[in-house]
């Protein structure tokens, strides 16, 4: 299984806005940070404000800020959320999709692989990320004031 650019960006934006410890974060100074692109970075956000991870405030004080304690934002979620596609082989997308769908033992293996991983995620928070001593060196790296 490989995660998209898209869950990528979206995990890093959460770590990123959970280092601010409160405070505003914009879309500029995270695309800087991590140097991506800030229209793909938009696109995220976005997603994430939809999924109800993000508030986002336009003006003058606005940013991005967490809605919950990193403590609640389970990485498992947030991963379905960000993917559009679950499934590592073709014949997971539904019935009929191969012809050896029925009698084929490696759809049910993959999917117990999947359920597996997701399960791991399911275990860990945004907070599990940043435990204090690879915070403060999270921050140093991003250039985010303690």
């Amino acid at each position: 299984m490989r995660v998209t650019r898209h869950t990528d960006y979206a995990l890093r934006v959460l770590i990123y806005v959970a280092l601010k410890n409160g405070e505003a974060a914009t879309i500029g100074e995270i695309a800087e940070r991590y140097a991506i692109s800030r229209n793909h970075l938009t696109k995220v956000v976005h997603r994430l404000a939809r999924c109800g991870y993000l508030l986002t405030t336009r003006g003058k004080s606005g940013g991005l800020r967490l809605t919950r304690s990193p403590e609640m934002i389970s990485l498992g979620a947030v991963f379905r959320d960000m993917e559009s596609e679950l499934g590592v082989v073709e014949c997971m997308g539904g019935a009929g999709s191969c012809i050896l769908d029925g009698g084929c033992e490696l759809k049910k293996t993959f999917a117990r692989a999947t359920a597996a991983f997701l399960e791991v995620l399911d275990q860990q928070s945004l907070a599990d990320l940043l435990p204090a001593r690879e915070a403060r060196r999270l921050r140093e790296l991003l250039a985010i004031a303690p």
